[in-house]
């Protein structure tokens, strides 16, 4: 045989061997974007979850301290229900008011030595350390796993995959804005730029 007649099909074996390799990578790189999507939807979950705890904690320290201060009802009127399904904007809207209906129970408490030296109020502010920690580490996991997902589509040649399927950047869980501030009450160097990555 010829080394001339195996030219034409040493190309079209190339030919092949090149789009069999692209294809591969794209499915490859769209079961990578799936992957990315099902852990910052995880991710959130667990963010939705350690609110719902802070929350439910909240409601508590609130009966209790309402039991201590029913004249100041006013403190207590501005709870928001937690439910599932809501998207990160109304999350950490929920977070904010939840932060400042924890400030005005603590601010309450000073008032109120008798509230601060109740049993259960001391469990349920015990409580709130840990559900905080729990908060604190699953907007990390949700964040690291944003950045991910952001990431690939942001680079290419996976951008070109994302551009495809037609994948929009998550958002970022945000810190609410008094705890970017330090003590000398001077805003971190970021310009509001700290959420999007």
């Amino acid at each position: 045989m010829d080394l001339s007649s195996l030219i034409p099909w040493m190309g079209i074996g190339i030919v092949v061997i090149i789009v069999i390799v692209i294809v591969a990578w794209w499915i490859v790189t769209s079961n990578n974007f799936v992957r990315a999507g099902i852990k910052v939807h995880e991710s959130l979950s667990g963010v939705e979850v350690a609110l719902t705890k802070r929350f439910d904690m909240l409601t508590k320290l609130r009966d209790v301290a309402r039991q201590y201060a029913a004249h100041e009802l006013a403190v207590f009127t501005d709870v928001v229900a937690m439910r599932k399904g809501m998207s990160v904007t109304e999350l950490n809207a929920a977070a904010a008011q939840a932060d400042t209906l924890g400030a005005r129970i603590n601010a309450l408490a000073e008032s109120y030595p008798q509230l601060r030296s109740n049993e259960v109020f001391a469990q349920y502010q015990a409580g709130i350390v840990n559900v905080e920690e729990h908060l604190q580490a699953a907007r990390r996991l949700y964040n690291s796993n944003v950045t991910r997902f952001n990431t690939m589509l942001g680079v290419f040649p996976s951008s070109l995959v994302g551009s495809a399927k037609h994948l929009e950047p998550h958002l970022f869980f945000e810190a609410e804005a008094h705890k970017q501030t330090d003590i000398t009450g001077a805003r971190l160097g970021c310009g509001g730029r700290c959420v999007r990555r």
